[in-house]
């Protein structure tokens, strides 16, 4: 009896495991199922601007119901960027009336297998949050009722969490109507603080906090009236997160020096992130230049910043079309702005995202970091061209003068030592 029991068991474990690994066989793809390249333009940011101003939380009345529409090209291309940056894959959306398909590849490791995991998805509309119709990983086809129980789960879960009831409830119904996403949503001023809480998690804070204390007493330093050249708070920050990595975590401490360097030169508190900084030191305000100019360290650190927490592809697009904007009734387009912009970028990508490129970073500074290290001369850039004469002398974005400038542009920042 005995044996024949141990006989069964053992039977079960391996037909479990032969099963277990005839799935992950089926699961796993030898090409992508998607293949989409993130490609921003300024046209995309200028209608990511659009449906934030209309959405903007200041003017939202707690409690009442709103509607944000999303074309399928932005969504698709939102989407998409989540996917490359945070999972290695591409992913593809198309809407129908009261439906919509997702497809996603995500790249693995070099494995005899195959190197991608593709999914794809249908959901349709209900009268509230849609729901599961179709699931397909690789060849393995996942019941919906599965899918729609861990949905439902997962929601019911946050409901009851005390630190993400309030985002549960916030969307009320998702709707496809003509190629457009229609989602109806209740604001309500908790979801905020959760919201807020979810995107710096403690750990981050902390960072912020050391080098919030470290900005203080730099700035502190220097009378009032008297300018900072912006290389004389950058290095001491990087020395300080050189010796709290220790070996690890370089990227994750360059990321809170770029952080604070921004807020701080740009004229924002951090308390706009997190509410907590509202009792933290503040340092006192200063004028802070680059390349003698006090537009400069605002271009670069808000490009260096969104290179080290969203990838360059975003802060790219954004640079140009702050310019383009400034273009139609602002001070003018600016290749120097923009290469400011560049830098930033290339900056914020050594410094920020790998840990193996930020050690680097970390070996370069025992010296200092002179600004002609890593900013590129401007001097002789134009600026100031309103859109009219930008198109007279360039032809626009993507024309061949302008393709010409931006490429001696990037020419100029991979010549600098940091970057070469």
């Amino acid at each position: 009896m005995f044996r024949w029991l141990a006989r069964l068991l053992l039977l079960l474990l391996v037909g479990g495991l032969l099963v277990i690994v005839a799935l992950v066989y089926l699961a796993l793809d030898k090409e992508p199922l998607v293949a989409s390249q993130v490609v921003f333009s300024s046209d995309n940011i200028e209608r990511a601007k659009r449906l934030l101003d209309r959405n903007d939380p200041r003017k939202m009345r707690e409690g009442a119901l709103r509607t944000i529409a999303i074309g399928q090209q932005d969504l698709d291309l939102a989407i998409n960027y989540a996917a490359s940056r945070y999972a290695h894959g591409s992913t593809q959306i198309v809407l129908q009336d009261g439906a919509a398909t997702v497809r996603a590849s995500f790249e693995l490791p070099a494995n005899p297998v195959g190197r991608y995991v593709n999914v794809e998805a249908g959901l349709h509309e209900t009268a509230s949050l849609p729901r599961v119709g179709r699931v397909r990983i690789g060849r393995v086809p996942v019941p919906a009722f599965v899918c729609n129980w861990l949905l439902a789960e997962g929601i019911e879960r946050m409901q009851a969490s005390h630190d993400y009831s309030a985002a549960a409830d916030v969307v009320k119904k998702v709707s496809v109507r003509e190629g457009v996403l229609h989602v109806v949503f209740m604001w309500n001023d908790k979801f905020a603080g959760e919201l807020k809480r979810a995107m710096v998690p403690a750990d981050v804070q902390q960072r912020w906090k050391v080098y919030q204390a470290q900005l203080v007493h730099l700035v502190s330093q220097v009378p009032g009236g008297r300018s900072i050249p912006f290389e004389q708070l950058l290095v001491p920050l990087l020395q300080t997160a050189r010796e709290r990595a220790g070996g690890a975590g370089a990227a994750a401490e360059n990321r809170a020096v770029i952080i604070v360097l921004a807020f701080y030169v740009n004229g924002k508190g951090l308390s706009a992130l997190v509410p907590a900084a509202r009792d933290w030191p503040e340092p006192p305000p200063r004028v802070v230049t680059l390349a003698g100019r006090t537009d400069f360290p605002q271009h670069f650190t808000i490009s260096a910043a969104l290179a080290a927490t969203a990838g360059s592809p975003l802060s790219d697009a954004v640079g140009v079309y702050k310019e383009v904007d400034d273009s139609r009734g602002g001070s003018g387009f600016s290749f120097n702005d923009i290469a400011a912009d560049l830098a930033g970028t290339r900056f914020g990508d050594l410094a920020g995202v790998r840990d193996a490129n930020a050690a680097k970073l970390f070996g370069r500074i025992g010296g200092g970091l002179p600004q002609a290290s890593f900013f590129p001369e401007v001097k002789d850039l134009p600026e100031f061209m309103a859109e009219p004469d930008f198109k007279r002398r360039y032809g626009g974005i993507g024309q061949p003068g302008y393709q010409k400038m931006m490429a001696e542009i990037e020419r100029r920042i991979a010549a600098l030592p940091l970057y070469r």
